[in-house]
């Protein structure tokens, strides 16, 4: 018999929120964290609007010794696991250094720190050059930082596969807790909005180019035209189901029950894309039916090609309108590796909380998509099981499934 591993703490840095429970709120009551983006003068370019977090201030979060050598998305990191641990009231420092790891996912590593660096070796000379330049824009950075900050000396990874990349580490950490190692921190946090990162965003073809903020990230909508980036993400701490006892754990947020991961064929290939098949497995990998999951957080897109192949995979697994479809990333943006696992925290709150937060601005489905979209208000419904999707570029595909313990 497998090993249950179960969420004990988890946390939140989104455009909607910092931190768990207002993150959770502004979902809830509809707040959206779309709006002009003010890191630096856009008027020169095609896409204006971003998720961007504002109110953050890592100084009063992290130690002045870190600031020199860290970008935005490792601060981001670092204090969303900070918080992570928090709720999970999880002490570093009193368990064994061994027995602990770190699994994080990432998309664009340290874009702005490794770019203004780059902007002083082109402007001033190499002598200006940060030494931390030799490791801030890697893509491990975040799960190198939160691991030295913790102590956490057990089995670690990172792993980069744009969007999907957040729930792979998330299956990833399920399996490093299952082969011993007691408790895995794991998620993913990205930002990548300064000129650089922007631009390098919007040269893939797929950013909204509109600018009312209500309108511009529109999943499954027939007027869907791009989606909206945005920064930040989440953090979660796994256990092995002893651990967590032995630890004496008074909550349980849900258990990571099933985890999948497929490839796309490659372009003009008559097989099928690989995201129905990703959710097929992950359903089988946590003993689930589609008649038990009670709703389904999609990728979204909104892009009508990617969003009709989703609505197909989704059709095909639960039927037409077989289950209730949210994106609540509607609200924030996409977050890269960040926005599988605030999905998954997104979901244990609805199980917590039994309701499933909608999906803002989108108003007309077409109808061949045949998905029960929950729309605008959040939906009252009981929530024990809940599958997640996620896709990235150039054809990743992962599926997470967590359920009520």
């Amino acid at each position: 018999m497998t090993t249950p591993v179960y969420v004990t703490g988890m946390s939140v840095t989104a455009p909607t929120g910092l931190g768990l429970e207002p993150f959770w709120d502004g979902l809830l009551a509809g707040r959206s964290g779309i709006a002009p983006l003010t890191r630096f003068d856009t008027t020169r370019f095609p896409a204006t609007l971003a998720g961007q977090i504002t109110g953050f201030e890592a100084a009063d979060h992290l130690p002045s010794r870190l600031l020199p050598q860290t970008d935005v998305s490792t601060r981001l990191a670092l204090v969303t696991a900070d918080w992570a641990l928090a709720h999970a009231k999880v002490d570093p420092s009193t368990l064994t250094d061994y027995d602990m790891g770190v699994v994080t996912s990432n998309a664009a590593g340290g874009f702005e720190f490794t770019h203004r660096e780059f902007q002083k070796l082109w402007s001033v000379g190499s002598q200006a050059v940060s030494v931390y330049e030799s490791f801030a824009w890697f893509y491990a950075v975040n799960t190198g930082q939160i691991s030295i900050r913790n102590g956490m000396r057990g089995p670690s990874s990172a792993l980069v596969a744009e969007q999907a990349g957040g729930l792979d580490a998330i299956g990833h950490a399920r399996r490093t807790v299952r082969r011993g190692t007691p408790l895995v921190l794991t998620g993913g946090v990205d930002s990548a909005l300064d000129p650089w990162g922007w631009i390098s965003q919007i040269a893939g073809g797929r950013v909204s180019r509109a600018t009312d903020p209500a309108r511009a990230y529109l999943p499954f909508d027939a007027a869907a035209a791009g989606y909206v980036p945005g920064e930040g993400g989440a953090v979660l701490v796994l256990e092995d189901a002893a651990a967590a006892r032995s630890r004496g754990v008074q909550a349980v947020h849900g258990e990571i029950a099933g985890y999948a991961s497929t490839f796309d064929p490659p372009p003009g290939s008559e097989r099928p894309p690989g995201l129905r098949r990703a959710a097929e497995l992950a359903l089988a990998d946590a003993g689930v039916s589609p008649a038990e999951v009670d709703v389904v957080f999609a990728d979204a897109l909104g892009v009508a090609g990617p969003d009709r192949a989703e609505a197909e995979a989704i059709t095909g697994v639960f039927g037409p309108h077989g289950v209730p479809v949210t994106a609540p990333k509607s609200l924030y943006g996409r977050l890269y590796s960040g926005g599988g696992p605030a999905d998954v925290v997104t979901a244990l709150l609805a199980i917590r909380d039994g309701v499933i937060p909608g999906t803002a601005g989108t108003a007309e489905v077409p109808d061949d998509y045949a998905i029960d979209l929950v729309r605008g208000p959040a939906r009252p419904a009981p929530v024990s099981t809940a599958l997640i999707l996620a896709r990235g570029l150039w054809g990743f595909n992962a599926a997470v499934v967590v359920r009520a313990v």
